[in-house]
Order: C-alpha cells, then structure tokens, then sequence
C-alpha cells in the first residue's frame, strides 16, 4: 500500500469549505460509471433515510472521506472511486492486492493509518464522511457528523454501527440486510441505482446459493466468534457482520441472543454454550497465529468442543465487518462447515 499523502493545511481548507455539505458542486465525473450529473433526467434533489435521519442531496458529494477497509470498498464496488477524497485505514487489515478493488486502491490516496481526523477531513477538503459509530465516529474523539456539520462536511453513518438505544449498543437491522440498505442508499445519493441493485442482487443470490446448502436446525454446528481479548473476549452479537454470515453458512452463532454489534462477553458464557467452532477475527497488533495459540492453551476453555477438536477457523477481517467481502465470506465458511459435518 502506498503512504499517506501530506496533508494540506486546514485552516485554508476550513475558508473553502464555507457552504459545503450534500450541495457541493458536480463536475460530471460520473459519466464514465453511467451516472448522471446533478439534476439530469430530475434525480436530484434526492433524500434518504440514514441511521434514522433524513438528508436531503443536491448534489452528489465529490470528495468523500472513507474510514476503514469495509467502508472503503463498499465505495468501490459501486464504482465511486472518482467521488472519494481519501480513505483512513491501519495497514494491519490484511493484504488489498488480490481484491478485486485492487486498482480503486491505487488510484484513491491513503491519507492516514491511524484514526480518522476532522483535521484529516479538513485537509482533504472532504464533503462527505462516510464512517460509522466505533468506525471512525465517537463522542470520545469528537470527530461526530453534528461536529463535521458545524464544519460544512456531511456525514453517512454505516448502517451496521447505527445506535439502537441509549447505552451505546449498536445494530437496527440485520447484518446483510445492512449491507444492502447501504449499497441501495449510497446508489440513490451518488445517482448509480442500477449498479446497487446489481450488486444487491448479485450478493444475494450468493448468500442464497450457500444458505441452501445449509443443514436442518437442529444439526448445525455452533460456532462462536473470537475477536480478541483475554480477560473477556471481544465478540459480535446479531447485529455485526458474523452473526449472518454463520447463519447463512449453516452455523448455529451461540451469540445470536446478544442485541449489539461487537461488544464483550463472558468466558464463562463461551464455556456454558460450548461451540463446535471458533472463528478468529484476524487483525490487529495480534497474530491469528497467537490467537489461536491463546485458545487452546486457555485452561476454562480445555473442556470447550471446538478446543477439544481443533476446530478453529480463521477469516479476514474485511469478511467479518460490513463489507462487499461478506457474501464470499458466506460461501467460505459454508465450505468449512460441510467439511466439518462431513468429518462428524
């Protein structure tokens, strides 16, 4: 991956982004993906509903800024590389050369590793933020869409992360079903509704296809997702990206009673459900390699099912967190889970 660019200076930038947000001009960079420029053939205005807010485009945005790998290739896959600014990402998300976004990366700057930034916004003189709440977005870090608004920058929460309450749990739809209100949404903003509904479609008859293999109820094996953590293990509930992606593989996920996205458990919650499978969300400062290392050495899990038979898996973390990687990721883990039932 390439470095990130050097930043221009944000005061500069703040003056010319006076008036910016959902109305920023339209220099007809679409026509070459069939989109269609602002106001052509009556498409705009257009308003949508995100996260449960309304906003109403002019415009296309022109400049989004991206947080994070799956934010980033949703942008991708629905050929907007030409609309984005930018995109903040770690470089410990796995390797992006055999996506098949793979130019899309090369041609958008990298602006940063490390977290994403309204002076990064700023300097990229970004009018869209596409992010989410734990993906870039937090009260913690002030970089908020009320606090990109007060700056004339718009902001697109990721559907995946929208609040569903008042203690900061997050999910309010079903993890692909966010996946595609995402792609139908965005296709309506940037004028590009027939690739979303492509796509869409295409996602979902791969998800379907995989699904339909899948074994009765009752003969599926459960299977639990280990993000990190030693103390308490880090984990997704019903609303995050695993949740669907072991259901539609044919897994039992022994969090599906847990109304969040990715949050905290219990060991001795893992230990009393016992999955037949564990799948190792791989990034970060730790390797899968030592995960797993951890796993099994891990004295209350010995007792544990898919410990005592080694039944570890591990997946990307662009397959897990709401991403055009999520169908594929479906047809992966189906594959493996066969494998297991098959092995008994």
């Amino acid at each position: 991956m390439r470095r990130p660019t050097a930043p221009l200076t944000a005061l500069a930038l703040t003056l010319a982004l006076t008036g910016c947000g959902a109305t920023v001009s339209d220099d007809d960079r679409g026509a070459a993906h069939g989109r269609h420029p602002a106001g052509a053939s009556g498409r705009y205005p257009v308003t949508v509903e995100n996260c449960g807010i309304r906003t109403t485009y002019d415009k296309p945005p022109a400049r989004v800024v991206t947080n994070d790998v799956g934010i980033t290739e949703i942008m991708f896959a629905l050929g907007l590389e030409d609309r984005m600014a930018g995109y903040v990402m770690p470089d410990d998300k796995g390797d992006v050369g055999a996506v098949p976004w793979k130019a899309a990366y090369g041609k958008v700057p990298w602006l940063g590793k490390k977290a994403l930034t309204r002076e990064i916004a700023l300097d990229a003189r970004a009018d869209l933020v596409f992010a989410g709440w734990n993906y870039g977005f937090g009260e913690d870090t002030g970089l908020t869409p009320a606090a990109l608004k007060k700056l004339g920058i718009g902001s697109y929460v990721l559907t995946e992360s929208c609040h569903n309450g008042r203690d900061g749990a997050r999910g309010v739809l079903p993890p692909l079903e966010a996946l595609y209100t995402d792609l139908t949404t965005l296709g309506k903003i940037f004028g590009v509704e027939d690739r979303a509904a492509a796509l869409v479609k295409k996602y979902r008859k791969q998800v379907a296809d995989a699904a339909a293999k899948a074994p009765a109820p009752a003969k599926r094996p459960s299977v639990f997702l280990y993000d990190d953590g030693r103390d308490k293990p880090f984990t997704s509930g019903k609303y995050a990206g695993p949740h669907d992606i072991i259901t539609k593989a044919g897994g039992d996920h022994v969090m599906k009673d847990l109304k969040d996205s990715w949050t905290t458990v219990g060991w001795e919650t893992v230990v009393a459900r016992d999955p037949d499978v564990i799948v190792i969300n791989d990034y970060g400062d730790t390797s899968a390699a030592r995960k797993k290392k951890f796993l099994m050495s891990y004295a209350p899990l010995a007792h544990v099912s898919a410990v005592k038979h080694h039944r570890i898996y591990v997946m990307d973390y662009a397959d897990l967190v709401e991403s055009p990687r999520n169908p594929a990721a479906v047809t992966d883990l189906a594959r493996y889970l066969r494998g297991i039932r098959a092995g008994g």
